[in-house]
């Protein structure tokens, strides 16, 4: 097991990631200029349908003022401070990867949410937060890299307070194997897709109730068909973050969503 994290930790290695961002974002003006969130969305959403599929997910789980939520798997903070500027609420986002948590916390200061989000670098099934701290859990584009989904969900529902609400945005197995190498996984070795009934019952066993349980293929379907007739999406985007590889790993993606071979789920559940 620790084999596989250390490769999943290496997969988003992202060495020198503040620093490119940083020379990436003088295209949008100096230093000093404050940057909303939604201007950011092309190279922080790093997941399926990027900010509309967090906005949705967010208006699912009744995101709120006051909230306290924890974005596991926070990536380079873009779904953090888009909660925090468009909901009102507190966030705190936990990630393997240091390179990405040391950009968002950079990218959070450039988008004027420092006061309301924080980010931390911790494992996902050893959370670094006491029991009971959390209103929401967040958890997008992550479950697929890890095989330990019992312990994740109990993690997640350790540090949900009693009648929080968990809400995911994930790639399900459907027919066959995805083609290689994807976004998340450049082989098999570190992907573990479930299948849609494998989720519910990993999710239900560790206590969690469905509220709200979403089938988004066809429209993850439809949104990569408009971004692939639209050209190369504007600079910066998230090759600044994945590298070179990222346009062929996200077709790889593609061509295994239109295939059938994987689905996308959006669901959200809470606590006894």
């Amino acid at each position: 097991m620790t084999d596989v994290l250390d490769d999943v930790r290496d997969h988003y290695r992202a060495t020198g990631l503040t620093e490119r961002l940083k020379t990436a974002l003088l295209a949008f003006g100096p230093e000093d200029q404050r940057l909303g969130p939604e201007r950011l969305a092309q190279l922080d959403q790093f997941h399926t349908r990027g900010l509309a599929a967090t906005a949705d997910l967010a208006r699912m789980a009744e995101i709120k003022s006051g909230d306290c939520v924890l974005d596991v798997g926070s990536g380079v903070g873009g779904p953090a401070c888009f909660l925090a500027a468009t909901c009102g609420c507190e966030v705190v986002g936990v990630d393997l990867s240091e390179p990405f948590t040391e950009a968002a916390r950079y990218l959070t200061e450039r988008t004027g949410q420092a006061e309301k989000v924080r980010f931390e670098t911790g494992n996902a099934l050893d959370l670094p937060f006491e029991k009971d701290c959390f209103d929401a859990v967040f958890l997008q584009h992550v479950a697929m890299n890890i095989a330990d989904r019992a312990n994740l969900y109990a993690e997640i529902q350790r540090v949900l307070k009693p009648g929080g609400r968990f809400a995911t945005y994930d790639i399900l197995r459907a027919a066959g194997e995805p083609h290689y190498p994807l976004p998340w996984a450049r082989t098999p070795e570190t992907s573990f897709l479930l299948t849609e009934g494998e989720t519910r019952d990993a999710v239900e066993a560790a206590g969690f109730h469905t509220l709200a349980w979403h089938d988004d293929t066809d429209t993850a379907k439809a949104w990569f068909a408009r971004a692939f007739a639209a050209g190369p999406p504007p600079a910066p985007n998230l090759g600044i973050v994945m590298g070179p590889e990222f346009p062929g790993l996200t077709g790889n993606l593609v061509r295994s969503l239109m295939e059938d071979r994987v689905r996308v789920l959006a669901a959200v559940f809470d606590t006894p």
